[in-house]
């Protein structure tokens, strides 16, 4: 009862927007919500948060609220000093815990809307009751979003889950980095397990996931293959998943109409580039997508790789070009001006993708799906763990920004075979390097011959110089998926096959 007195007892004293303590100009106000409970459970689930309000924001002077949330297993942000460049900028921030993390407790869902969703919307709620916050209705605050994998996956939900609940889109902005389309394309592409982030993953969030999540984590990391609950006794991840990101809000007819602002990793292994050029064409509206940026720069969620020989590059142009020489915070508040508060601003970029190369120039595009097709022959993996093999497929000078594909007819004679694909830019195949780190795997459960195939090959934006080569590599193993390469000897071939390139001229 105590306990229950003191969590009551904090929720009001938050609702009525009373600061818990001020540092400086800014007032903090720290408080929890109760959402729904977990499942199993009858008991509310408490979210918890930190307010900051600005100085000069009051019922007078209303100012526009930013939320923010963490990273997978991290928690809210309690420090004032940490948002001065937005406080100052006249926003008020929300952070907040969530499920599973931080203060909360309970178990994380993983941005599942019945779950996530609805602490999502219980914050929302809080904040359309505070009398400094601008209200553009009832129960429809003025609200940003920002934060960063985890940190991008609740701003969808969020963004979806008042969509389908009050019919209208109450975010005004969002501006995701380095997050999700779809998690299984994410965590098993083809059904394929990336292993080392499996373990990492489920070893971060061990205290936080479902006992049968973590079981169906532990099993694709052991085995390569995603843990489908095909095999008795084994967890449906596909079911644990099914609702968990903007491709499913998508397949039930709900858009975004609002500017986006992403930011996604070129160079990340977990969420690599193309899942955010998935949401960007498929997630919003084509007016949404208008009046939104797409910012790719060599980062995001990235581990030691050695094998094949790759490039792995950090640095971000397009946010330093687009701000003349700020950063992505920069761009984000310049953003938000112009959206949240109707500030002209000479910014451009609405409506196109900004993508960092490999050598950290800044290409900007309309387009990012193939517009040219070039013919290579033969690919090939060797019968055994190897070397990759390199073909060529153009010689440079080249410019490539989006998704390209191989296509061909698939000859493989074994039983789960699986090869592993990308780019490489070199002078000989022996020498060239994976273009931004990524490789993306085909996977065959049995016997195939002749079976006509296309294969995503990872997004990428490189120049290829003039006196170097542009080559798709093939190899039987990758470090990503470490350890499952195919379970029985041969070569998977690609005959008659073709490589399709996004050219930017």
């Amino acid at each position: 009862m105590k306990r229950a007195a003191l969590l009551l007892s904090a929720v009001t004293f938050a609702a009525l927007g009373l600061p818990a303590h001020a540092a400086g100009a800014v007032t903090t106000t720290n408080g929890c919500v109760l959402s729904v409970p977990d499942a199993g459970s009858t008991t509310p689930q408490k979210i918890c948060y930190s307010l900051f309000r600005p100085a000069g924001a009051d019922a007078r002077h209303r100012v526009p609220l930013i939320f923010h949330s963490h990273g997978w297993a991290g928690s809210r942000t309690t420090t004032a000093s940490s948002f001065d460049a937005f406080t100052k900028a006249g926003y008020g921030v929300l952070s907040f815990d969530q499920r599973g993390f931080g203060e909360d407790g309970g178990k994380a869902r993983i941005e599942n809307p019945a779950y996530e969703g609805e602490d999502v919307a219980k914050l929302v709620d809080l904040v359309s009751k505070l009398s400094w916050v601008q209200q553009d209705g009832p129960g429809d605050p003025r609200i940003g979003a920002i934060g960063g994998s985890y940190g991008g996956g609740y701003q969808f939900v969020g963004a979806f889950t008042e969509i389908a609940q009050k019919h209208k889109q109450v975010f005004d902005a969002l501006a995701p980095e380095i997050t999700w389309w779809s998690l299984k394309q994410s965590l098993a592409p083809q059904g394929v397990a990336k292993t080392e982030w499996d373990v990492a993953l489920s070893g971060a969030g061990a205290n936080a996931l479902p006992p049968e999540v973590l079981q169906g984590l532990a099993t694709s990391a052991a085995s390569g293959t995603w843990s489908d609950g095909s095999i008795p006794g084994t967890t449906d991840l596909d079911a644990f998943f099914a609702k968990n990101g903007p491709q499913w809000q998508v397949s039930q007819g709900r858009h975004i109409d609002v500017p986006v602002l992403f930011r996604q990793g070129i160079t990340d292994e977990l969420f690599p580039l193309d899942q955010g050029l998935k949401n960007f064409a498929g997630a919003l509206t084509p007016a949404a997508r208008a009046r939104s940026i797409f910012v790719g720069y060599n980062g995001g969620h990235v581990l030691p790789n050695t094998f094949p020989l790759t490039v792995q590059p950090s640095g971000d142009p397009c946010s330093e070009k687009l701000t003349g020489g700020g950063t992505f915070q920069t761009l984000t508040i310049r953003f938000f001006d112009h959206v949240l508060k109707g500030k002209k601003d000479a910014l451009k970029g609405y409506g196109a993708y900004h993508l960092a190369t490999s050598g950290n120039t800044c290409t900007t595009t309309r387009s990012v799906t193939p517009n040219a097709s070039y013919p290579i022959g033969t690919v090939a993996t060797t019968e055994v763990a190897g070397a990759p093999l390199g073909v060529k497929v153009a010689d440079g000078p080249l410019r490539v920004a989006g998704t390209p594909t191989l296509s061909g007819t698939v000859t493989a004679l074994g039983v789960n075979n699986r090869a592993f694909y990308a780019l490489a830019v070199g002078t000989t195949p022996a020498t060239a390097r994976i273009v931004q780190g990524n490789m993306l795997p085909y996977s065959s459960r049995l016997p195939v011959n002749g079976v006509a195939t296309t294969i995503e090959l990872p997004s990428v934006a490189v120049d290829v110089p003039a006196g170097q080569s542009l080559y798709v590599v093939a190899t039987g193993t990758n470090d990503m998926f470490a350890g499952f390469g195919s379970r029985t000897p041969g070569a998977v071939v690609i005959q008659d096959a073709k490589v399709a390139l996004p050219v930017v001229s």
